[in-house]
Order: C-alpha cells, then structure tokens, then sequence
C-alpha cells in the first residue's frame, strides 16, 4: 500500500512537471491567430492529464477512479496530437518538443497500462 501511495505521489508530481514544460512551451508559439488556438488546445489537454490523475486519487469509487484514467489517457493522446502539429507545422523548434512529446509518450503508456489493470 505504501509503495502505491509513492507510486501516485510521484506520478502526480511528474504530470505537474509536464504540464508546466508545455504550458512554457505554448508561451514560444508564435503570436499568430492559428497559433493561439493550438496554444489553447495543447494547454488545455496537457494540464488535464495531471488534473484528472491527481482527481483519480481521490475518487470514492474504483468506477470514478477507472473513469478519471480513461481521461488521463485520452488527453496525454491529445496533447500528443497537438505536438505534432505544432512540430509539423515549424511552430516550435524540434529540439523544444521532443523531450516534451516522449514525456506524454510515456504519460500515456503509464495511463494505459494501468487502465488495463483495472
């Protein structure tokens, strides 16, 4: 139980830090009408992720806990998404995104198999 605790300690910590890299990372798109939207978009999906686990260990169900993680999961695939446009398009330097999109890869492999234990 105590290794459970520090697992999701840790991990709420590790989506806080990601959220912030893109929330940093979205403040160096460009100033353009298309950018703003995609900044909007890939914010909102990346804090999600934290939000949503952070709530997931704080359910009162094992229903709402299983819930919370789909959400987990779909929005890391979201945030996911979004980096690529932004890497596709040239809106930010490959060398900004990369160790933000394997983050997320690895947010959502994490987010995925514990879906699967539930």
């Amino acid at each position: 139980m105590t290794e459970n605790r520090e697992f999701a300690r840790k991990l709420e910590a590790r989506t806080r830090r990601f959220a912030i890299d893109v929330i940093r990372l979205s403040g160096k798109l460009p100033n353009s009408i298309e950018c703003r939207v995609i900044r909007n978009q890939v914010t909102k999906s990346a804090t999600s992720v934290g939000a949503n686990y952070r709530e997931a260990n704080r359910s009162r169900s094992k229903a709402d806990f299983k819930s919370r993680i789909r959400i987990c999961e779909s929005e890391a695939s979201e945030t996911q998404y979004w980096l690529q446009i932004i890497t596709e398009a040239d809106y930010a330097q490959q060398s900004d995104v990369k160790p933000i999109y394997e983050e997320c890869s690895q947010l959502l492999a994490i987010f995925s198999s514990i879906g699967k234990k539930i």
